[in-house]
């Protein structure tokens, strides 16, 4: 091998990351790993064994820490390395991931995080420049100090949030919160994904914590990261996670059924063999699918859904990037997973939910109440979830409730 990344759960070894001459990625458990008594698998995909990963096997998962598509391109180019070469992104930028692991060039141990003081807030001026720097030097990539990255396609950045305010993390330190710029390109996504969240937290769904923040005249959506918690002691630990892509062996770049990926059969079939309780589960993940057609969130994709790994057994993660995608015309609304081969709400008619049933491994019957009562649920409280942020902010999400409430009738006539 030409070089080793030691995979690191806190301050334990959990095993090694290896490229050979040819570019081929291997990983292996560490047999200390393997013999402890409270060892766990990393991912689903990669179940404890003393043999090793071939690049098929390992690289679905390790691949998926990474940013995507054009911010994996700008990572690279800020970094001077290919987008391709996934082991060398890595060794650069794999000190704090989703999840709890953290990967370091062999030899090298992950630096202790010091909690004496607080780390210095960042200046208004500070916020603004960070967010300028975003587009083009996406995570910060390149920056003294800094080994930080997260999946998905859009700008964004992990913070950690003090009492004083929002600060970049200092080294060891696990971050807090995500802190997402809105999309240039499209309008109000900051509105449109707050309230979303905030809907689906509103009407009892399981969901990751988020509102809109602003400096100045910018303003930004501000998630509290769930797999961080806080210690009695007031110290940060990191909770284990994975989406869903990386739970079944695929890539990003086969994160929508279209390209290969997983569809909801797959979803709630992980869920049944993986999932600790799986009847609970799967319930909460049929009603993130109903939510999300109804909210017209069409980009809810394999790597959109997560299992937490916690030291009492595996769960779905809460809901989070949720957004009404349909309310613009620029993007595709077709569902990136079918639901009874329909890719529309529209196309939805009586007779498809016999098939979402068979898809799900729930009943008919149970898939129809908890629809209806999904889409009143919606309706009753979409008022109250925009009701909830500034009188400006507000005026931007009444696009937002009304298609939401008209989504939400249009599924009853469905049923």
């Amino acid at each position: 091998m030409t070089a080793v990344l030691t995979v690191w759960w806190g301050d334990r070894t959990v095993g090694a990351l290896c490229i050979d001459r040819q570019g081929d990625i291997e990983f292996t458990y560490a047999d200390a790993w393997r013999a402890a008594s409270d060892a766990r698998a990393i991912s689903v995909s990669l179940p404890l064994r003393a043999e090793p990963f071939l690049r098929r096997e390992t690289r679905p998962f390790f691949e998926g820490l990474l940013p995507e598509e054009n911010q994996r391109i700008a990572v690279a180019r800020a970094l001077g390395i290919s987008q391709q070469n996934e082991f060398r992104l890595l060794e650069q930028i794999g000190g704090e991931v989703a999840g709890a692991l953290s990967l370091w060039p062999e030899g090298e141990t992950p630096p202790i995080a010091s909690y004496e003081t607080p780390p210095t807030p960042l200046s208004e001026d500070a916020l603004i420049a960070l967010l300028d720097r975003l587009p083009t030097r996406p995570l910060l990539a390149g920056e003294a100090g800094l080994r930080l990255s997260l999946a998905g396609a859009q700008a964004k950045v992990p913070l950690i949030m003090t009492d004083a305010g929002l600060a970049l993390p200092r080294p060891g330190e696990p971050t807090t919160h995500i802190l997402k710029p809105p999309i240039a390109r499209f309008a109000d996504t900051t509105e449109n994904e707050a309230f979303a969240m905030r809907l689906a937290k509103g009407i009892g769904l399981d969901t990751a914590d988020a509102d809109i923040r602003s400096v100045r005249d910018r303003s930004f959506l501000l998630v509290r990261r769930y797999d961080r918690k806080a210690d009695s002691g007031g110290r940060v630990q990191r909770l284990h996670q994975e989406d869903f892509c990386q739970a079944m062996g695929y890539t990003s770049a086969q994160k929508y059924a279209a390209d290969g990926g997983p569809v909801f059969r797959d979803c709630f079939a992980l869920l049944r063999r993986a999932a600790t309780r799986p009847a609970r589960d799967m319930l909460k993940l049929l009603d993130a699918a109903l939510f999300n057609l109804i909210i017209g969130n069409a980009d809810a994709h394999g790597k959109n859904f997560s299992l937490l790994h916690a030291s009492d057994g595996i769960t779905l993660a809460p809901l989070y990037d949720l957004l009404s995608t349909v309310s613009y015309p620029d993007l595709s609304p077709n569902l990136a997973m079918k639901i009874a081969k329909r890719a529309r709400l529209e196309d939805l008619v009586a007779r498809d939910w016999a098939k979402f049933a068979e898809e799900t491994g729930l009943t008919e019957p149970f898939i129809r109440r908890r629809a209806a009562a999904l889409a009143d649920a919606v309706t009753t409280h979409a008022p109250t979830a925009r009701a909830g942020f500034p009188p400006g902010v507000q005026r931007g999400m009444q696009q937002f409730a009304d298609l939401v409430a008209a989504r939400a009738a249009r599924l009853k006539e469905a049923l």
